[in-house]
Formats: structure tokens, C-alpha cells, sequence
């Protein structure tokens, strides 16, 4: 076969609560229709998702997602994240939607990818077109522990077992001992307790992970993730 075209149809509750959200991310609405069924068709560049309405359909049950390979998965979440904050003032991370960050995966062969949850639920999960170098494959301790967190939370849905992971390896004496990756750690800990609603707990870990000594070269190399705790402090409620 050749020239053939395989297009996502993922439900949602309205269609005028996804619309808005993935034209925040830079999609164009191709179609729209209300009768005889609600239907929407959304394009970015060669991307297309296109959704039915079901008014009783909830959300937090919905099993829809697809996968998406890319080549510059980290480029495209950067250009999500500005038009998130461009349209809501914030970076979605918790609730629903939410986005996550691109993450190496042990269970992806390297990959690096992110997921999109939308307002109707759908994982869209973005991954590299090519695996990246798993350099910290056989490390024990904190990086390995980061690693099977982010496969818990952001493959499988699992917070609460994420939390567990990686609360455990942080109480580790060595936890400490590689600072980047200490940041890290610390930096998802508090996305998945904006998660869990735990807004006191987060504040403790973004104040933990803004106390630990980082270089210039560290501070380079960690851009995103300093971002992304800015992007949890801009979430925290006042005190």
C-alpha cells in the first residue's frame, strides 16, 4: 500500500471544550459539524486527530489515546508549553488536560517522549522517531528510580506508585550524590503532588530543589527542568 493516511478518532464529552484546548497547542479546526453527530477534525502541519462528542462521556474514564513519532520531540513540547501559556497564562500539569515533559524511558528503548492528556481524557503520547543513547540504563539508585517513576506516571497513569518509587529513593543516603539528577527527581516528586493535590508537599520539594548547589554548566544543562519547576511554583496556591 502507498499514500495511505491513518487518522486518531478519540471521543470527548463537548466538542467546544477540545477545540479551544488543541488550538492553544497550534492545531487548525479543518471541520466541525454539530448534526447528525458532533464532529471535530483538528490538523497541525501532518497531524491530524479528529473527535466525536458524547455528552455522558467522562473523561477521567477514558481509555483513547494514539501514538505519535516525531523527530524533535522536545521542540514540539516547547512550542505546546508557549501556546499553553499564551492561552491560560500556565503550563497544564495536573488535572485534565495536562501535559507532561519529554522524559527518558526505560520502557521506550531510550525514547524520549511526552504525553498530551486532553480535556476529553486522550492520551496523546508523542515519542522520538529515533532512540537516543540510554547512558544511565544499568545506574542503580536515583536515576534508575526517575526512570521507572516516569514510567508509572507518564505511560501508565499511576501517580500514587510513582510517589512510592520515587519517595523511597529519595530518602536514600546517596540521593544527593549527582545533583542534576537529585533536581530532577526532586522537580517530578512535586508535579506528581500537584497530582495528587497535594499543594503543601509540592511547595516543600520545589523549595528542596531550589536549595541544591548547581554550576553554570548544570544550570545550562537543566534549563527545562528549572523551567518546569517555575511552571509548578506558577500553579501552587498562595500562601
Amino acid at each position: 500500500m502507498a499514500n495511505e493516511t491513518t487518522i486518531p478518532l478519540l471521543p470527548c464529552r463537548s466538542l467546544d471544550d477540545v477545540a479551544p484546548f488543541y488550538r492553544a497547542l497550534g492545531f487548525e479546526v479543518t471541520h466541525r459539524q454539530a448534526r447528525p453527530n458532533p464532529y471535530l477534525a483538528l490538523r497541525r502541519e501532518d497531524l491530524n486527530l479528529h473527535f466525536f462528542g458524547m455528552p455522558e462521556f467522562d473523561p477521567a474514564t477514558s481509555y483513547g489515546s494514539c501514538l505519535v513519532v516525531v523527530d524533535d520531540p522536545v521542540g514540539i513540547h516547547r512550542a505546546f508549553a508557549a501556546g499553553l501559556r499564551a492561552a491560560y497564562g500556565k503550563v497544564l500539569v495536573s488535572g485534565v488536560p495536562r501535559m507532561t515533559r519529554p522524559r527518558l524511558r526505560r520502557n521506550a528503548d531510550g525514547h524520549t517522549g511526552f504525553s498530551i492528556v486532553d480535556p476529553g481524557g486522550n492520551w496523546i503520547r508523542f515519542v522520538a522517531r529515533a532512540a537516543t543513547p540510554d547512558a544511565d540504563d544499568d545506574r542503580a539508585g536515583l536515576a534508575r528510580a526517575l526512570r521507572n517513576a516516569v514510567v508509572q506516571a507518564d505511560s501508565r497513569g499511576l501517580p500514587e506508585q510513582a510517589a512510592r518509587i520515587l519517595d523511597g529513593a529519595l530518602a536514600r543516603p546517596d540521593a544527593a550524590d549527582d545533583p542534576a539528577v537529585h533536581v530532577e527527581a526532586l522537580v517530578y516528586r512535586a508535579e506528581l503532588a500537584l497530582l495528587l493535590d497535594e499543594p503543601a508537599f509540592a511547595r516543600g520539594l520545589l523549595r528542596r530543589a531550589d536549595a541544591v548547589p548547581l554550576d553554570e554548566a548544570l544550570r545550562g544543562r537543566l534549563a527545562d527542568t528549572l523551567r518546569h519547576a517555575a511552571d509548578l511554583t506558577a500553579l501552587l496556591p498562595p500562601l
